[in-house]
């Protein structure tokens, strides 16, 4: 992995944590949408598995997500999910799960009760 520099808006930073916060104790997840570096829409989604320790998107709302973003000139850019008593790190399963290496990968943890990206 390499690093990426991503310019995420302050309110779409808050509305992360609003949406991670919201779902406690399942996982919250989403795409975030706009040019390669600099984030424009935050896209929440269903997260299928209803689970503390995954997540799986819904299928008709990720091809839905992805044709909206086309239909207005943007990329999807980022995925997003929580870790609702972890880090804000990637776990082995996340790592063993994701399988598109160019996408950027944000995390939101409410471990200790403090929102952390």
């Amino acid at each position: 992995m390499t690093d990426v520099t991503m310019t995420i808006p302050k309110e779409i930073y808050e509305a992360l944590i609003v949406h991670a916060q919201g779902l406690a104790p399942i996982e919250s997840c989403g795409y975030l949408s706009g040019q390669p570096g600099q984030i424009e829409v935050f896209t929440p989604m269903t997260n299928s598995d209803n689970s503390p320790e995954h997540f799986t998107f819904d299928p008709k709302e990720q091809f839905s997500a992805l044709k909206q973003a086309r239909n207005e000139g943007r990329q999807l850019v980022a995925v997003y999910h929580s870790h609702p008593a972890s880090p804000a790190r990637l776990s082995q399963e996340d790592i063993r799960l994701f399988n598109d290496p160019n996408m950027v990968y944000i995390i939101v943890s409410l471990m200790n009760g403090r929102p952390d990206i």
